[in-house]
């Protein structure tokens, strides 16, 4: 049947023509989507419109409109209509009669009807007064009547909804959050109101409002098809439950994915999940850019008055090689070239996070376009930039979400691709696979002082469920998953074992703990067995808690955890024997003997640096080389204050610390005094390297004395303002009497922060403690240093006085 003789059986037959007619179109299984729905709306406005002519003879002044959803031309099988009555208020006894005709037989066909019978002054004056009549009315659409009172509304409604926007648009975007915390994320749900959750339909149709306001404009790239996609579904939900509902209960869900012709349940969620997730984005980046431009003309005046006139210009501040913030947000920088640093999108996604600021749009889809793929394995940067961003808590989830709109993620992981928006079936469950893989190392950020190795611990929270995209037990699949993925972003063959034993057995503690006899010997050996050794234990042990907290409130509790806690200490019981020896000192190497030799005939300190572009031990080199950092080696004569003078000099000139070693050497024989040799490894947070001059210069002066540090860098500290960045957990200072039998072991675990080496080299200074050897990483956004510390004789402290010593320690880091 075509649209012509729709329209003749709608006209000749009356309110059961438009019925059958409408039923017909509905039963269609050639027209569906975007196509049904347009043809639904014409169908309802020429059967309405012979309503309007029938009742309306003679009458002057008046017009039928629809607005909201029928406005747009989008009616779903069981929408209601939304109609405006329109009229000039000359003859009021005329249009309630017309009104009668008009609204009776849509309520006579069980049709929902939202009505209302206004002059262009109620309506704007209503609109004034209420935000969703304002934002029904944006979608006016003429169907009957007076033309140019329907345009002349439209014209008014718009240029109102412009002039007030900066009051309007706070108020609508109040009104979406109030509604997201009610009825949640469309993204995750498992039984989601497809209008009504964020992310939902009437979120889209409020970037529609702020598009209109010519304020900001929202994402357009998929928007429209991410629309399109949640109405199908909602078409096909009406369809099959016969009910005007938003809501996708379980029990409805194989039945629409039947009529999309989809797999599955599964499959229908996930496409769901994706659009929603796409809406999503586009309303987080377009309110961002809304609160930008109204802060802008809220400040624009004063400035002006100040400038005498002239434009301001955006604050830039650097965060780190490329990478800057200006308004709020992360750019990348001028000079930044994507396309010849493929590290540059992990960098600055590391940099946003831990400033807690949002990835720009622009520079998100410049990455995506211009930047080259990453070399496997990943250079050493890569890798720490992602511990970083993993790391930083709450913030990661918006970056990462940043990353993943604009597929980034996919590409530095592919094997993402299987969990991204894949729903579980589980009520325990409150996310989806590949944001509960988010939220685990989110959770896991906050136990990273737990751990000696808080990198694996991260990349392990974010792979531990990644086998669920694959046939069989996930667990299974994940470890052989994992063994690649950590491999590819460069861990050594150690690490990579450690990771994927992980992921292997990530369930293996709490499903021990809560279904096994902990009292069974046998239980304890079949775990100490599995796990292996102490340090993997201590991460098993994190990775369990984090991933059940970022399961749901029903995955972990008090009870729980004192099963698995009682369960560790009963395996590290059994690991205990098997506790490695004591390392022996390494040989110096010719270059540091020679430094060692130089430093102990002149008096002064000796230094080198020299770029790292070798791979790392059991790794083959691929295509050109990659810098891995940069070697400063420092001989340095016996002395008090080696090391936050050193430490302090590199805060000075902006260089962070990798991994830091120092050590006394004994130097041949005929040779008088004592030299400390510190080999560290070290990178420019932003900008070139100092030259090797500068930096014994400033260290000599800080050595004697005449250079202070402290007024140095606090003095760089106030020209910066802070920033509200991560709340990082905080520092933990431990003694461990047991890891040697010549000193006494102080381990600290801090977020990494300029400076940090620094404060801690004074304040063991301070304490008048020696430091025998230092052993420094930076793993991430996380330093894991351990000091062997000695007294003034040598010997190892007493145990109350090193207890004491990591007390103020501890209290020095959290001041």
């Amino acid at each position: 049947m075509t649209g012509t003789d729709v329209q003749k059986e709608a006209e000749d037959s009356g309110p059961s023509g438009y019925a059958a007619a409408r039923l017909r179109l509905l039963t269609e299984e050639a027209r569906s989507g975007p196509p049904r729905r347009a043809a639904l709306a014409e169908l309802t406005d020429d059967w309405l419109t012979g309503l309007f002519a029938a009742g309306a003879e003679g009458l002057r002044g008046a017009s039928l409109v629809a607005v909201g959803g029928y406005g747009r031309g989008e009616l779903s099988p069981r929408s209601d209509l939304d109609l405006l009555l329109l009229h000039d208020g000359s003859d009021i006894k005329a249009v309630a009669a017309l009104a009668d005709r008009l609204w009776y037989p849509v309520w006579d066909l069980g049709l929902d009807l939202d009505h209302s019978v206004r002059t262009p002054a109620e309506a704007r004056k209503t609109a004034g007064e209420d935000l969703k009549v304002q934002l029904g009315l944006l979608d006016a659409r003429h169907i009957a009547g007076d033309l140019g009172l329907t345009a002349s509304l439209r014209t008014a409604v718009l240029a109102d909804w412009r002039n007030q926007a900066p009051k309007r648009l706070p108020e609508l975007q109040e009104l979406c959050a109030e509604r997201a915390e009610r009825q949640g994320e469309l993204q995750y749900l498992l039984e989601p109101d497809l209008k009504e959750a964020r992310g939902g339909l009437r979120d889209a149709t409020a970037l529609r409002a702020v598009a209109a306001s010519w304020l900001a404009d929202a994402p357009r790239e998929g928007l429209a098809d991410a629309r399109r996609r949640l109405l199908d579904v909602r078409d096909a939900l009406h369809l099959a439950t016969g009910r005007a509902t938003d809501r996708l209960a379980l029990q409805e869900q194989d039945q629409v994915a039947a009529e999309l012709g989809l797999l599955d349940a599964d499959t229908l969620l996930r496409q769901v999940y994706e659009a929603a997730r796409l809406v999503s984005y586009a309303s987080d980046v377009t309110w961002r850019e809304v609160g930008r431009v109204l802060r802008s003309r809220a400040v624009r005046p004063r400035l002006r008055a100040m400038l005498g006139g002239g434009k301001p210009t955006a604050e830039r501040s650097p965060l780190a090689e490329g990478v800057v913030e200006q308004d709020g947000e992360v750019v990348l920088a001028r000079a930044a070239r994507p396309e010849r640093d493929p590290v540059l999108p992990l960098r600055a996604a590391a940099a946003a996070a831990q400033a807690g600021l949002p990835l720009s749009l622009h520079a998100v889809r410049r990455l995506a376009a211009t930047v080259r793929p990453l070399p496997t394995p990943w250079p050493a940067e890569a890798r720490e930039q992602l511990v970083t961003l993993l790391g930083s808590g709450r913030p990661t989830i918006e970056v990462w979400e940043a990353l993943e709109a604009e597929g980034l993620i996919t590409r530095l992981l592919p094997d993402w691709e299987r969990v991204r928006c894949r729903p579980q079936r589980n009520a325990v469950h409150l996310w989806t696979v590949d944001r509960h893989l988010i939220e685990t190392a989110v959770r896991a950020s906050e136990f990273t002082r737990r751990v000696s190795r808080p990198d694996l611990l991260l990349v392990a929270a974010l792979l531990h469920d990644i086998g669920k995209g694959w046939p069989g037990d996930h667990s299974v699949a994940g470890e052989i998953i994992a063994k690649d993925v950590a491999a590819r972003i460069g861990f050594d063959r150690h690490d990579v074992t450690v990771v994927a034993t992980l992921v292997r057995h990530h369930l293996l503690l709490i499903d021990t703990a809560t279904r096994r006899d902990l009292e069974d010997p046998a239980t304890v050996r079949s775990v100490a067995e599995a796990v292996g050794s102490q340090g993997t234990l201590e991460l098993l042990h994190a990775l369990t808690e984090a991933d059940a907290l970022a399961t749901g409130p029903a995955a972990w509790s008090s009870w729980r955890g004192s099963l698995v806690t009682d369960l560790v200490k009963r395996v590290s019981a059994v690991l205990a024997g098997d506790a490695p020896d004591e390392p022996e000192e390494a040989a110096p190497t010719a270059e540091q003997e020679r430094l060692a030799l130089e430093a102990a005939a002149t008096g002064s300190p000796v230094l080198s640096l020299r770029a790292q572009t070798e791979p790392p031990a059991g790794q083959e080199p691929s295509g050109d080389p990659e810098p891995l950092g940069v070697e400063l080696l420092i001989a340095v004569p016996d002395q008090p204050g080696v090391l936050p003078a050193v430490a302090g000099v590199l805060a000075m000139h902006r260089l962070t610390v990798r991994t830091a070693e120092l050590r006394s050497l004994h130097l041949p024989d005929g040779v008088d005094g004592s030299v400390l040799l510190l080999d560290w490894r070290v990178a420019a947070e932003y900008g070139s390297l100092p030259q090797a001059a500068r930096l014994r210069s400033d260290l000599v002066r800080a050595l004697d004395g005449s250079l202070d540090i402290a007024d140095r860098l606090a003095e760089r500290d106030a020209a910066y303002p802070r920033r509200r960045g991560v709340v990082a957990p905080p520092a933990r200072v431990s003694v461990h009497p047991a890891a040697s039998r010549l000193a006494t072991v102080i381990e600290v675990r801090s977020q990494d922060a300029p400076g940090l080496l620094f404060r801690i080299g004074r304040a063991l200074e301070d304490a008048s403690v020696r430091v025998r050897s230092a052993h420094v990483s930076t793993l991430g956004a996380n330093a894991v240093d351990a000091f062997y510390v000695t007294g003034p004789e040598g010997a190892p402290l007493p145990g109350d006085e090193a207890a004491s010593v990591a007390r103020k320690l501890e209290e020095t880091l959290r001041g």
